[in-house]
């Protein structure tokens, strides 16, 4: 068995703060050459993969703790391997047309 600690470098906090558990990542087009065996891992298993992965879903295929994959993941972005799909801020409902849709889905029920 080997220790989280070990699979990280000893790091205990990912490099991007802004990625969570239920982030989704996408696998970025190049070589691979260089990376570990874990980062290699989690490239393969986001390759091909419509719409991006969760950290989540990359944590429970690999049987992994979800702090390390973070931290693996956050490396992967680090060096261009990964991305985030784009996320349109602009083209997203306001708020409080959300809240009266949910209202509306509620009061039908």
């Amino acid at each position: 068995m080997v220790r989280p600690f070990v699979r990280t470098g000893g790091r205990v906090r990912p490099s991007r703060p802004e990625v969570r558990l239920e982030s989704l990542v996408l696998a970025a087009t190049g070589p691979a050459d260089g990376l570990l065996l874990d980062h290699r891992r989690v490239l393969v298993l986001t390759q091909g993969v419509r719409g991006g992965l969760a950290v989540a879903d990359i944590a429970a295929s690999l049987a992994l703790p979800p702090s390390t994959v973070l931290i693996l993941v956050c490396d992967l972005m680090d060096s261009g391997h990964l991305s985030t799909p784009v996320n349109a801020r602009e083209d997203q409902p306001e708020i409080d047309i959300l809240r009266e849709v949910l209202r509306g889905l509620r009061t039908k029920v």
